[in-house]
């Protein structure tokens, strides 16, 4: 029995290397998927068959450039043997995306948020209604859909299934995965949304060559404050994390925060906190709930015609970003900073005070200022996130559950 098991978890192991192949390199001979992952032509062989038979894989003839000789057969993920549903709530929109399982996007829609309307229950009947419509428009049922991948801002449980805390829906919790059973037989996954931005950046990093990656971070501006970050772990593999970066401590009886607490680092970086620092408002006001972009665009060209307080808005928002940044340098390391969200649209005002947050650490008065960049179409890098992890997770429950092959040894 043991001999059975160990069998076929080689095999699933086996089968996973040949998906995530050509998940990360695109269609593959034979030859370049034994390249790839190292396994004997024969086990390519077997797998690739089954692969096949199990309608997950199809294979192409690809003509030689000289027109010349035998063409070369390509093997890549057959593009209907599943679809992905992308969903990512953002303080004014909700975008559904619909994706293959080659990765190709097939329709995509927004819906706008009514920011004054409050409660889980009103969105909850537009998520499931806006799922629907996404699926009808292209004549699909809903038991072809293998994952549904959501993002927000906000804190999510350990198993990927509820929405904690968030700017949009504040502690009224949200369990996306009851929500879709039994409807749906879709996996449902909950991510943060930088965490999915750090996860498209380190994908990039790692897979670029050179084999200099070891971590980054993504630091995401606007409404909210967001932080992910991405590292090799021990045995090579890429780990991703989002600390609660927009609420740790910036200062003590500081600035009121949407959470609640005073003090946290969203309450004088985010978009509301520089609304509140500019206007003078006393710093134990209730938040707003959202702030048109319109607004801090007047604020931002106040501040390059010299207007004082709005520069200083921008400059104490800047501080608490790169205080929050030595802290979080001072756990994990040096590592390079990507700047994304909307909020990169007034950097040169925010730098300032981000050079003068980060230069008060003794981790970077020793090793230096990290390298920082900024990065403005954070949209894209969500959503590949969202491929990424998701379409990740379809290939290993396509290789753990398909049917065993009818003979021979993949092993």
């Amino acid at each position: 029995m043991l001999t059975k098991s160990s069998t076929e978890l080689v095999r699933q192991q086996n089968s996973a290397l040949v998906l995530a192949a050509l998940r990360r390199m695109g269609p593959l001979s034979h030859t370049d998927i034994s390249e790839q992952t190292g396994l004997a032509s024969a086990t390519v062989s077997a797998i690739t068959a089954e692969l096949e038979r199990a309608e997950v894989i199809e294979k192409a003839e690809q003509q030689a450039h000289s027109g010349r000789g035998r063409p070369r057969v390509l093997f890549a993920q057959r593009r209907n043997s599943g679809f992905l549903i992308a969903v990512r709530i953002s303080s004014d929109v909700v975008q559904y995306s619909l994706v293959d399982y080659s990765g190709r996007l097939i329709d995509r829609f927004e819906d706008a948020r009514n920011s004054k309307v409050a409660g889980t229950r009103l969105f909850a009947d537009g998520f499931l209604e806006a799922l629907d419509r996404l699926i009808s428009r292209s004549r699909l049922d809903k038991s072809q859909v293998l994952a549904v991948s959501i993002s927000s801002k906000g804190t999510v449980d350990a198993d990927g299934r509820r929405l904690l805390w968030s700017p949009v829906f504040g502690g009224e919790q949200i369990d996306f995965a009851s929500l879709l059973q039994p409807e749906w037989r879709a996996k449902v996954t909950v991510n943060n949304e930088t965490l999915l931005v750090a996860q498209a950046l380190g994908m990039k990093a790692d897979t670029g060559g050179g084999g200099a990656f070891r971590a980054l971070a993504a630091l995401s501006l606007g409404h909210s404050i967001g932080l992910g970050i991405a590292r090799k772990d021990r045995f090579g593999e890429l780990e991703v994390t989002a600390p609660n970066f927009g609420h740790m401590l910036h200062a003590a009886n500081g600035c009121l925060c949407r959470c609640g607490s005073f003090g946290c680092i969203e309450a004088s970086a985010g978009f509301y906190g520089i609304l509140r620092t500019a206007f003078e408002v006393p710093p134990d006001t209730i938040p707003a709930k959202f702030v048109p972009l319109a607004e801090i665009d007047k604020i931002a060209a106040s501040a390059r015609q010299g207007n004082r307080m709005a520069g200083y808005a921008f400059r104490q928002a800047g501080l608490a970003l790169g205080n929050g940044l030595s802290r979080v340098l001072s756990l994990y390391d040096r590592m390079p900073i990507f700047i994304t969200g909307q909020g990169t649209r007034y950097f040169e005002l925010l730098k300032g005070g981000i050079d003068e947050g980060l230069e008060q650490s003794h981790e970077v008065r020793l090793q230096g200022r990290p390298e920082i960049s900024v990065i403005f179409d954070e949209q894209r890098l969500v959503f590949d996130g969202h491929l990424d992890r998701a379409l990740t997770d379809m290939d290993h429950d396509i290789a753990a559950f398909r049917p065993l092959p009818t003979g021979g040894d993949t092993t």
